[in-house]
């Protein structure tokens, strides 16, 4: 995050007291930030990754409305903060926070995920797609500064200081001495309870998320006039704030704030004790957030602190409902047709993936020039998204770095062909090979902590691996990447596409091979219940080591994949957020699926190019619009797209078998019965299925 203050010089001529005056102001910012993180996250139980793109929403619109349209900055100023920002918030949460409460943390990652990609979208199409680098803040222009003992104070750090002051005391009066606080305090212990008080949960929770728009919109405005108004410095700003949330284990906002303000300061510091204008300066300045989340997360397993985390929100009675009602209840639907009966005869999820494989590997045969490439791009992209199939599918854990071990390998096998000479084909396999320690690493360390920590150690650790690394001026190589040969039996795209499509053949088969086997079922133990696999003698720390070396070495093999396809291994291509929007489509297709994995990376290139060739211009930000709303829709599909239009074939497929079996003559009760069956859907699960003992039949079979 730039500095927030008058341009620094150096340090003889800027006296220390001007960075810390400038640090408090970048701190304040981070506090706001991190306090509503902190707010949603206590009451409805969500940390919310869209808090960037909110920040953004609103502040495009007031720029939109100060400086291109010239209302007044005071109307600009209100419109934006006490409607457009809570409007928002409202909005949101009617429209997809509400059905995350009980959902898994997975599904409210990709939800937030998909919100923060398509909110931009809407706003680009809205307020215009010009790129802003500077923009007027609450302060009147010219701004008006003091000097206080020799340092510089400017009326923006001021607001900026008067903000966090009001926010904290006013909302330190509202939850401690007002109804309003004892609701929002009450619907955090127990939602059910609360209900029976007679208060209504949804009102609460309507203020709650109108109270997220409009810090989320303070913060946007309030950082718009040193960073401008772009999505990269909201998102960063959003990342940024995470550090003050880990730091405070999501909860305490005393902390958080604490926090929020000691690395505003750091941040500044470091820029007035190292060199100016170094590039080393700039990538320790970037990186000061994710050091703090690192070294916080570090100390708390050194002694030993739980860092593992439960629901956010509610207590018995809430987790018994969930236990009824939740995503457990949605499974058992899964397997069972519209009239609560199971399917036994027509699962899809036993046609082998090979056969989707065969059929998509007629696509380069049917295309060719423009469309070919982006089929073979696609297919090179699917690689890598079958690293987030095992490694967030098969092994449960929510990583969000899979594209930095992705890069690493394109990175590292371009250099191996460039530099060394090596063959393409045997630099992507070193390159896939050089990721697995890596992921191992990550793996071991990580195995402590809970699901929502481990996404926010693994998104800081690629986000280092983005300001650190891949920022080095030696693998942009003019700004267009390492360069990369492909092999040289598939140097035109028809070619690389049957290419790919035998990798991608492969890896399949590793994948449906490690399902079936002793491992696999073990997998998939560990990832449904890790106490009841502890009980079963099975090694959870050894089963999601392996995984992450496995979906490592996957990773890093696409990546180089995808490099060969470029020919060359640009670092901006593996960008950690634009991992995120590549997990959250594929959640939305289907996270376990290798034909969901396909049809994402084909989704990725050729979407986009069906609406620049036959749509306008001015629709070019609506796939982006697309794939965040199908991210948001697993707030209601948790299964993925895939999964439920293979759910309802196999209803139709067995609503129609039962009809042609079971007719039932008109008049004999079996209209009772059904209809009895219908009104318990679930009635089965209390009965134990006829299993054979020993080859025996069982004896209602024996009867029979």
């Amino acid at each position: 995050m730039p500095h927030l203050g008058p341009p620094l010089l150096s340090r003889k001529t800027v006296p220390m007291l001007s960075y810390i005056l400038a640090g408090l102001a970048l701190g304040s910012i981070y506090a706001i930030a991190s306090a509503s993180l902190v707010i949603t996250y206590e009451s409805a139980g969500i940390l919310n990754f869209a808090f960037g793109s909110m920040a953004f929403f609103v502040a495009r619109f007031f720029y939109w409305a100060h400086t291109q349209h010239g209302w007044s900055l005071v109307t600009a100023a209100v419109v934006s903060l006490a409607l457009v920002g809570p409007a928002l918030g409202v909005v949101l949460h009617l429209a997809v926070f509400r059905f995350l409460r009980n959902r898994s943390t997975l599904i409210k990652l990709v939800s937030t995920i998909g919100v923060s990609v398509a909110l931009p979208a809407v706003a680009l199409l809205l307020f215009g797609n010009e790129t802003i680098s500077q923009a007027a803040g609450l302060a009147p222009s010219p701004v008006k500064f003091w000097h206080v003992f020799g340092a510089t104070l400017d009326l923006n750090q001021v607001i900026i200081y008067s903000f966090l002051f009001v926010i904290l005391g006013l909302g330190a009066v509202v939850l401690r001495s007002t109804d309003i606080g004892l609701k929002v305090r009450a619907m955090v212990d127990s939602e059910a309870l609360t209900s029976l008080s007679g208060t209504n949960p949804a009102r609460v929770a309507l203020g709650v998320w109108a109270s997220a728009g409009l810090l989320a919109g303070i913060a946007g405005i309030l950082v718009g006039p040193t960073v401008g108004v772009n999505i990269d410095s909201m998102t960063l700003l959003m990342a940024s704030a995470f550090a003050a949330v880990v730091a405070a284990k999501l909860r305490n906002l005393v902390a958080t704030v604490a926090v929020a303000l000691l690395m505003g300061v750091v941040t500044d510091l470091a820029q007035y004790f190292l060199p100016a204008n170094s590039a080393m300066t700039t990538d320790i300045v970037l990186s000061v957030p994710f050091i703090f989340i690192l070294v916080f997360l570090f100390y708390y397993l050194v002694q030993g602190t739980s860092v593992g985390q439960e629901s956010a929100v509610g207590g018995a009675l809430d987790k018994a409902i969930r236990a009824e009602g939740g995503e457990r209840a949605a499974a058992v639907a899964s397997r069972t047709n519209s009239r609560g009966h199971p399917l036994r005869w027509y699962s899809l999820q036993s046609i082998s993936p090979l056969v989707p494989l065969a059929l998509i590997a007629l696509l380069p045969e049917l295309t060719s020039g423009y469309w070919l490439g982006l089929v073979a791009r696609g297919l090179a992209l699917a690689v890598v998204l079958l690293s987030f199939s095992l490694v967030t599918g098969e092994g449960g854990m929510i990583w969000l770095c899979q594209i930095t071990f992705a890069g690493g390998g394109a990175v590292l096998a371009a250099e191996l062909t460039t530099s060394a000479g090596v063959d393409p084909l045997l630099a992507a396999i070193v390159g896939g090979l050089a990721m697995i320690p890596l992921g191992v690493f990550i793996g071991a360390i990580t195995i402590r902590l809970g699901e929502l920590y481990v996404a926010l150690v693994t998104l800081s650790f690629g986000l280092l691996v983005d300001r650190v690394v891949f920022s080095n001026s030696r693998f942009a190589a003019g700004y267009g990447g390492v360069s990369m040969s492909r092999p040289s039996f598939a140097t035109d795209d028809k070619s690389f596409a049957f290419f790919v499509l035998v990798v991608l053949l492969l890896i399949a088969v590793a994948i449906v091979n490690l399902r079936r086997s002793t491992t696999g079922l073990a997998t998939a133990a560990v990832r449904w219940s890790e106490p009841a696999a502890r009980t079963l003698g099975l090694s959870v720390v050894m089963l999601k080591v392996l995984l992450a070396g496995f979906a490592a070495f996957v990773a890093g093999l696409g990546g180089a994949v995808l490099a060969m396809y470029d020919q060359a291994a640009d670092p901006g291509t593996y960008a950690t957020f634009g991992g995120l929007v590549l997990l959250a489509v594929l959640v939305t297709v289907g996270l376990r699926s290798i034909t969901a994995a396909i049809i994402a990376g084909l989704s990725f290139t050729v979407v986009p190019g069906l609406f620049a060739t036959y749509l306008p211009t001015s629709w070019g930000e609506v796939p982006t619009l697309l794939f965040g709303l199908g991210a948001v829709a697993v707030a209601t599909n948790p299964d993925g797209v895939v999964a439920m239009h293979a759910r309802q074939l196999q209803n139709l497929l067995f609503n129609r078998g039962s009809r042609v079996r079971t007719p039932g003559p008109r008049g004999n009760g079996s209209d009772a019965v059904r209809a009895a069956a219908t009104a318990v859907p679930n009635r089965q699960l209390a009965v134990a299925p006829e299993v054979p003992v020993n080859g025996l039949p069982s004896r209602t079979q024996a009867q029979r």
